[in-house]
């Protein structure tokens, strides 16, 4: 796939897309003579993968502020961006030989097609395939976390949580092993908060409790930021 790309649509064309497919982008203008070379050869090698590479062109006359944020000092100049970020890159005019080793090192691997295919299932036989593939793969450990502690496997879940950093997501999982996997509807939770407010200040564990079911509703319910407040008020 060929797409042209501007000044003004290079976020949404290029870096946007580049979270889903590997993007090839080939800086170039009308005057240069190896640009006219290796163009039709990058063309070539980008349709070959069957959509799975995308190619995105840009005049570097014409669009200043894309050329100057790759420090463009001469062209042709490629750029292979994965997830918003540069990867690979080359200068000049490369036989098609070298330009098909350098798209091809782009292409997601069968472990990773088979890693993405095992997530999309997302039972924990599948989670758990995935980590004796990627054993540090974050998306899955989490996923499996909270699989068991739904399922009463709390310890369990929170023994692999330790294996990655703390996140929002880990969080929320360890307050939910912590409230036995089940806090109710968002009302029940409020409830509890009400009736745990007036021992949060000298008791630790009305305190964690407390936090913890903060947490369950989650940063974007707007009673949280009310009920923090509170929390803040009884302790200080």
């Amino acid at each position: 796939m060929k797409i042209d790309v501007t000044d003004a649509t290079f976020e949404t064309d290029v870096l946007d897309r580049s979270v889903t497919t590997p993007v090839v982008v080939d800086l170039w203008a009308e005057w240069c003579g190896p640009c006219r070379t290796l163009g039709p050869i990058l063309e070539k090698v980008v349709a070959d993968t069957n959509g799975q590479v995308i190619l995105a062109k840009l005049d570097t006359d014409a669009n200043p502020q894309v050329a100057a944020a790759f420090r463009v000092q001469s062209i042709p100049a490629v750029h292979a961006i994965i997830d918003r970020k540069v990867v690979d890159s080359f200068v000049g005019a490369l036989p098609e030989r070298q330009v098909a080793e350098f798209v091809a090192k782009l292409l997601p691997t069968q472990e990773a097609n088979e890693v993405d295919r095992l997530l999309a299932v997302g039972d924990e036989a599948s989670l758990r395939a995935v980590l004796e593939l990627e054993p540090a793969n974050g998306t899955a450990i989490t996923a499996l976390a909270e699989l068991l502690v739904h399922d009463g496997r709390s310890e369990e879940g929170l023994a692999l949580l330790e294996k990655i950093p703390e996140s929002p997501a880990t969080r929320h999982i360890a307050a939910l092993a912590r409230a036995g996997g089940d806090y109710g509807s968002p009302d029940e939770v409020e409830a509890k908060l009400g009736s745990l407010l007036d021992r949060v200040g000298d008791d630790d564990a009305a305190r964690q409790e407390f936090v913890d079911l903060l947490e369950l509703l989650g940063p974007d319910d707007p009673r949280v930021a009310g009920w923090r407040k509170q929390l803040t008020s009884r302790l200080f």
